[in-house]
């Protein structure tokens, strides 16, 4: 019986251990591609979209103006707090509350896939802007 208790103890620590790297990467790749829109690095930015991402948008060029013009929240960040990284049906979406370059704030959720290459955005959803009262 306590062996059985400490493979499951070791399975858990283990998948504990491993969703905790997962989160800091994902962190890491949503967070390095808002510092190269910010930069104006649009292959920076491109370099962290899915391969369905970059097959929709063609090239960086494309892509860049689409964040410009539908994310202006994304385009100029001024500050990132990341939110929840939840498991919906299989994939991974983490949420982020930006706050623009006028100080609005937005909630994006960030829909991530693990590829060849690592960790990748394969989608941004602007989520409704929460209810806030006094």
């Amino acid at each position: 019986m306590k062996r059985i208790f400490v493979f499951i103890l070791g399975l858990w620590l283990s998948a504990t251990a491993l969703a905790a790297q997962d989160n800091a990467a994902i962190e890491g790749v949503i967070g390095d591609q808002l510092r190269a829109f910010n930069d104006r690095d649009v292959a920076a930015a491109w370099s962290h979209a899915s391969p369905n991402i970059k097959r929709l948008f063609g090239n960086e060029g494309n892509f860049g103006a689409m964040v410009q013009q539908g994310y202006p929240m994304v385009w100029d960040n001024a500050d990132v707090r990341f939110l929840e990284l939840r498991d919906v049906s299989g994939l991974l979406w983490q949420k982020v509350m930006i706050r623009d370059a006028q100080g609005g704030l937005h909630v994006l959720d960030y829909q991530m896939i693990e590829t060849a290459d690592g960790w990748q955005i394969n989608g941004v959803t602007l989520l409704p802007a929460p209810d806030v009262g006094a």
